[in-house]
């Protein structure tokens, strides 16, 4: 049996999605679940960064724009979040995509927009 690469990291991180989204439901702006999950994420001591700038690669060289990541956990995992009616191939396409500029592996797409239950994907590039 294959072994999911960072499978506890991000169970603790849908887990705490799941607790803003249980607690909040549908209808807030971006911001406001960003900040849930800060301090979610943060009562459960997972360890994140907020915001993080992350430099994107091409051809050898960093480019000087840079991606902003709405969250990275422990070191390793980028967080995507949303807050819409549902998920699109293009939301998923972005996360790759960024991950592939960064060099991460796992992402997790979490949208809180949806209306009867949080939606989620685990990424893996």
């Amino acid at each position: 049996m294959v072994e999911l690469i960072y499978k506890d990291e991000v169970f603790r991180i849908v887990g705490a999605a799941f607790e803003v989204y249980n607690e909040l439901g549908p209808g807030f702006l971006e911001a406001v679940y960003q900040e849930a999950m800060e301090i979610t994420l943060t009562e459960k001591t997972v360890p994140f960064t907020p915001q993080a700038p992350l430099r994107i690669m091409f051809r050898g060289r960093v480019l000087r724009k840079q991606y902003i990541a709405d969250l990275i956990c422990f070191g390793c995992v980028m967080v995507e979040l949303k807050a819409q009616s549902e998920l699109t191939g293009v939301d998923e396409a972005q996360l790759l995509n960024e991950m592939k500029a960064t060099g991460m592996r796992v992402g997790v797409l979490l949208n809180f927009g949806a209306k009867n239950d949080l939606q989620w994907k685990r990424l893996i590039r």
